[in-house]
């Protein structure tokens, strides 16, 4: 049914899990084959790896990656894309200012503002949530 959004990815993260980036990567494009989308699906990897690295350098715990696919009209599967990064810290992410050449961090948020067609973060039990969005058909 169109607008329903199906769970395709629903990963766990052991706390300071760096390796789990790429396994996200790599389960993140399997999933978006069926999607259709290619450059899209290169900007959802390249985001994803940044939530999910910040969430696990970040933070204290663990945390829960889950990517949706909404149907587009008549069914056909290249509707918006949600990932969503759930942390156990309620402390809430800042946009920083465009990082310096010479910076090794503080980039991922400001590509996540930049490339997305939507994002942000939501408070949920004991942490928070944050994702984003991109449209999979024609702009």
């Amino acid at each position: 049914m169109e607008g329903d959004i199906q769970p395709y990815l629903k990963r766990r993260l052991r706390r300071a899990d760096l390796s789990a980036v790429a396994d996200i990567r790599r389960s993140l494009r399997e999933m978006l084959r069926e999607w259709g989308v290619p450059g899209q699906a290169d900007i959802a990897e390249l985001l994803t790896s940044e939530l999910v690295a910040n969430a696990l350098v970040h933070t204290d715990d663990g945390a829960v990656v889950t990517a949706e696919i909404a149907e587009g009209p008549d069914g056909f599967p290249k509707g918006r894309l949600r990932v969503e990064v759930r942390d156990f810290m309620a402390r809430r992410p800042t946009l920083r200012a465009a990082a310096h050449a010479d910076d090794t961090s503080g980039r991922g948020l400001q590509l996540v503002h930049t490339l997305s067609d939507a994002w942000g973060v939501r408070a949920h039990g004991v942490g928070k949530a944050v994702w984003f969005e991109l449209n999979g058909g024609p702009a």
